[in-house]
């Protein structure tokens, strides 16, 4: 077992990820508010009192907070979490109010929002991309090589040469696909089709479930079918290739953070599993020192994750925004303002308990309250 990173290491690494992942996210808001003739006023990384910040010649501050846990771009006319036009806004002479972002069309704010999480995943894209360059991609068919023991493959008399189709209806096309299609479906009962001889099989099975421990102590829950590849198959990719490849990689991501969600809701996983910034610290400094490939693959999955989160309808987030943007395009008119200001302060309550959650979570898994109870 390797031997953990030490509290600088982890802090530093920690302000890395996240001081990049913020200010690419929060970049995404200000070239395309600045692109639709929107001024910011604030460009801010972290919250709470400021550490250091300059103006440029545009009359945005920049500035660094010393909480840093997020960030953000006030635009100008941008009064309060709904960015509904308040009377300082009625009041500003046309060309300032021209420059706000309530006097943009519909098309124009929504596209302000979406940039956000859209570079984060464009980002994740280019280091996938980047990645598939260097090491290619895997193409190991679905074939079955050897069957371990008393495992769920053998209780459904999977055999070596089976070639595997489906998982619960998905399709299986490389080996890499079952694997992640397993992985997060421990213990859980599923119909398995396959092919032997030309002739397709389906069977029901339950999942087996290995408690996997990586290599500074971390224990993990990993579904298990119980097969081995009957080889190990990679080809090169091409500069036009990665992209695609890429593309299709976050897009295999994206669905694993759906899957796991959606366990997480039905009661499938429990709400323990979640970790909150404390937990992301930690693997950050564990991956940092685990070497750079790792360190940069790490990066790249809390940036999917990062444009993910924020595209979810809440109030607060991104999401929140686009989802009142396309109510007022049906109804052809915003929501209240008594209605959106309740949303975006339900929002908020609901952001905070999350947060408290995951925190709690956090706490947790490091042992604090097994030290508090004695």
């Amino acid at each position: 077992m390797t031997e953990n990173p030490g509290i600088l290491i982890t802090l530093f690494a920690f302000l890395i990820t996240i001081g990049v992942l913020v200010f690419i996210h929060e970049m995404g808001h200000y070239l395309v508010g600045r692109w639709c003739g929107v001024k910011a006023d604030v460009f801010s990384i972290g919250f709470g009192k400021e550490l250091v910040g300059w103006h440029d010649k545009r009359g945005t501050r920049w500035k660094i907070g010393a909480l840093p846990l997020g960030g953000y771009v006030q635009f100008a006319g941008d009064m309060d979490p709904s960015s509904s036009a308040s009377d300082e806004w009625l009041k500003l002479p046309a060309e300032e109010r021209n420059q706000t972002f309530q006097s943009k069309s519909l098309l124009k704010r929504a596209a302000i929002v979406f940039a956000g999480p859209a570079i984060n995943f464009l980002f994740a894209i280019l280091i996938l991309a980047g990645f598939a360059l260097t090491y290619g991609e895997s193409v190991t068919p679905p074939i079955v090589g050897n069957v371990a023991e008393k495992s769920t493959a053998a209780t459904i008399g999977l055999k070596s040469g089976d070639q595997i189709l489906e998982i619960d209806g998905d399709s299986i096309v490389r080996f890499s696909d079952l694997s992640r299609e397993i992985s997060i479906i421990p213990d859980e009962k599923v119909e398995i089709k396959f092919e032997r001889d030309g002739e397709v099989i389906s069977k029901e099975a339950t999942i087996g479930v290995r408690i996997e421990e990586d290599r500074f102590g971390n224990q993990y829950r990993i579904g298990l079918l119980g097969i081995s590849p009957g080889s190990i198959e990679r080809r090169d990719v091409s500069l036009w290739e990665a992209p695609v490849v890429a593309t299709r990689q976050t897009a295999e991501i994206v669905d694993l953070i759906v899957t796991t969600l959606g366990q997480v809701i039905s009661g499938r996983r429990s709400v323990t599993e979640l970790g909150g910034p404390l937990k992301i610290a930690q693997v950050s400094g564990e991956q940092f020192v685990a070497g750079l490939n790792q360190f940069i693959f790490f990066v790249a999955l809390i940036s999917i994750n990062l444009g993910f989160i924020n595209l979810l309808p809440i109030p607060m987030l991104d999401g929140g925004h686009l989802m009142f943007y396309a109510i007022e395009a049906v109804r052809r008119k915003p929501a209240s303002p008594m209605v959106q200001q309740w949303a975006f302060q339900s929002g908020f309550a609901l952001v905070v308990m999350f947060m408290l959650v995951v925190t709690f979570n956090d706490l947790a898994s490091f042992g604090l309250f097994r030290v508090f109870s004695g």
